[in-house]
């Protein structure tokens, strides 16, 4: 399921909702992992939550709990 063209036809309905469910478990995977990187390397809440479409806070509720305080840094987000 690397393209688009891989994914099964919504005229298989079981399939293709196997499929929707399996996308959603990858994108929130590379979510949770861009986003700890991104603050690993110093972007502050604000710059991740334009990032992804969201409002800081929301940003901070989804992600802030999974993030090693040790490794947080607050750059530019006072």
């Amino acid at each position: 399921m690397s393209d688009i063209k891989s994914l099964p036809s919504a005229d298989d309905p079981e399939q293709a909702l196997a499929a929707v469910v399996a996308l959603r478990v990858m994108a929130e995977r590379l979510e949770r992992k861009a986003v700890r990187k991104a603050i690993e390397q110093g972007w502050s809440w604000s710059q991740v939550a334009e990032a992804l479409g969201v409002t800081k806070q929301a940003a901070h509720k989804r992600h802030a709990a999974s993030i090693p305080k040790k490794k947080a840094v607050k750059k530019g987000d006072r």
